[in-house]
């Protein structure tokens, strides 16, 4: 019999990219198992059918709910399926247990709760991983990696055309304020790289749209956007880029798992937890974590070598 494994991982595209690496050490350990991940569907999709997880299904399912609650009423279409995998791990916060007691009231058998609390010790991606050292899986290599499917790379081709030159990528957002570049700053380099032979594209989801909309009646028809797209699109997008400029955000490790060489810029957050793991990745740490002391030539000397190989 096929071996079933689920891993419930919740948490925002960073905090699900990150677990990419322990994912690969669950997937290299048994290449032949079914492997099906519970968590947001949008963020998921990037390991769906692309190496990591057979299926996907969605954490913001209604009869879930009783899941959550202490002695809920648990669906009987999830009690099956839960207990129809051979392993479950969890990375989800559940102090009191009640998450895991009524998995194991659904007919659970192997539950591993993996959730936590990340620390200044050493890269996150470790951290994430441990939790598995109890079935005996270790993790070596932090870097994240995210494999896109043929679907992905022709839409990335049909939508930059077949233009030569360098294409940068420009995400000047992240999930907190306090981790952003100011936008004077993102303005001030775009001026400077508008005039070098690179195709600037600026890409940004819903949190960005203010952002974005100022830069482009900053640069009336002199810059590309990407703005909503699907991540598994996205990161199709971002591997056929020469480059990459952003900050501490789910889409840096984003470009970073795709192979992009990118510059991040780091502020308040050391970039040695939360930094993407992999070899292409130089990061600018702001002095004394004040991301406004970040010079945009700086950022250019940085970007200079990206756009000559």
């Amino acid at each position: 019999m096929t071996p079933r494994i689920l891993v419930i991982r919740g948490g925002a595209i960073g905090d699900f990219i990150l677990t990419l690496p322990a994912l690969r050490v669950v997937r290299e350990a048994f290449p032949a198992a079914h492997l099906e991940i519970i968590g947001y569907r949008h963020i998921a999709a990037l390991a769906e059918g692309r190496y990591y997880a057979d299926a996907v299904r969605s954490i913001e399912y209604g009869p879930l709910a009783g899941f959550f609650a202490r002695g809920g009423t648990l669906d009987a279409e999830l009690c099956e399926y839960f207990a129809g995998f051979q392993q479950v791990v969890s990375y989800l916060f559940d102090p009191d247990g009640i998450f895991e007691t009524n998995l194991r009231r659904a007919g659970v058998k192997c539950f591993l709760s993996a959730h936590v609390r990340i620390d200044d010790s050493i890269h996150a991606a470790h951290q994430l991983a441990r939790p598995l050292q109890s079935l005996a899986l270790y993790l070596d290599d932090p870097a994240a990696t995210i494999f896109t499917s043929d679907a992905d790379r022709t839409f990335a081709d049909g939508f930059l055309g077949e233009e030569n030159g360098p294409i940068l990528a420009l995400h000047p957002g992240s999930g907190g304020v306090r981790k952003n570049w100011p936008l004077e700053r993102w303005r001030e380099l775009i001026a400077q790289l508008i005039a070098q032979p690179v195709r600037l594209l600026v890409v940004g989801g819903e949190a960005e749209h203010t952002t974005l909309a100022e830069l482009d009646g900053a640069f009336p028809g002199r810059l590309r956007f990407a703005r909503d797209l699907p991540l598994p699109q996205l990161a199709a997008l971002l591997a056929r880029c020469s480059g990459f400029v952003g900050h501490d955000s789910g889409i840096s490790h984003l470009a970073a798992a795709v192979g992009t060489p990118s510059v991040l810029l780091f502020g308040p957050t050391d970039p040695q937890v939360w930094a993407p793991a992999n070899l292409r990745v130089r990061v600018l740490a702001a002095p004394g974590g004040d991301l406004s002391r970040i010079e945009p030539s700086e950022v250019v000397a940085a970007i200079a070598p990206l756009l000559t190989t």
